[in-house]
């Protein structure tokens, strides 16, 4: 318990207790998965799943710091990156592409999911799939130089509630810096141990926003939409 000394002192031997024994499963190893898998294992998370179904490219590198080998696997890269700094925590990687015909043998094993995809159609999708499974999710998004996090549980919106009429099919390549990724990945992170641990005020029932180039967050109140088809299963 040596390693988590300065965790201890802050949540007790209880708290990094809980840590060691949850799971926790991130889906997208890129900007967000870097930043969120790395804290993650510095917190000794005990059990991390890792889904992607990608690449390393080297237009990834300028925020993806989890990586360096162009073409290996990111599941794979991520992997080996966890083990390589905390050997003790297990890891399982999935390299696939999550669908409604494979999520359900993956995702029942994991106490929350961190949402660390890319793209519209994906986030959606795993909104969906917690809707679903009444798994909690931490949601966060970057687009150029803003951000969002929020947190979807069975009695709180999800996504088609706060974006109701959003085209999820239409997703294009826009500019990214690292340190707006950072920021938005650390705070979902941190949703994570609050979760875990029933500690804070958690944004639940909560979108926080973030604008990168003055240092504004916001807080909005959002409520459930009774039109969505998350509305009956709260």
């Amino acid at each position: 318990m040596q390693r988590y000394n300065r965790n201890i002192l802050l949540i007790g031997d209880a708290g990094q207790t809980k840590l060691l024994n949850s799971r926790v499963l991130v889906c997208g190893c890129g900007g967000l998965g870097s930043t969120v898998i790395m804290n993650l294992a510095g917190l000794g998370i005990g059990t991390i799943g890792l889904v992607d179904d990608d690449v390393v490219e080297i237009t990834n590198l300028n925020r993806q710091f989890i990586h360096k080998n162009i073409g290996e696997d990111k599941v794979i890269s991520a992997k080996n990156r966890i083990l390589e700094y905390n050997p003790e925590i297990n890891v399982n990687a999935y390299k696939i592409r999550l669908d409604d015909n494979n999520y359900e043998t993956i995702i029942k094993d994991y106490d929350l999911i961190v949402d660390c995809f890319d793209s519209y159609e994906s986030k959606f999708l795993l909104n969906d799939i917690a809707v679903k499974t009444g798994k909690t999710l931490i949601h966060g998004g970057v687009s150029e130089f803003f951000g969002q996090v929020t947190v979807i549980k069975p009695s709180t919106p999800c996504l088609r509630c706060i974006f109701p009429d959003i085209d999820t099919k239409k997703d294009f390549p826009k500019g990214i810096l690292s340190p707006a990724v950072s920021t938005i990945a650390s705070i979902e992170a941190m949703e994570a141990v609050k979760q875990i641990l029933n500690i804070g005020e958690p944004l639940e029932n909560i979108l926080l926003t973030y604008n990168a180039l003055t240092n504004d967050f916001k807080k909005l109140k959002i409520t459930k939409n009774t039109a969505c088809k998350c509305y009956n299963h709260a």
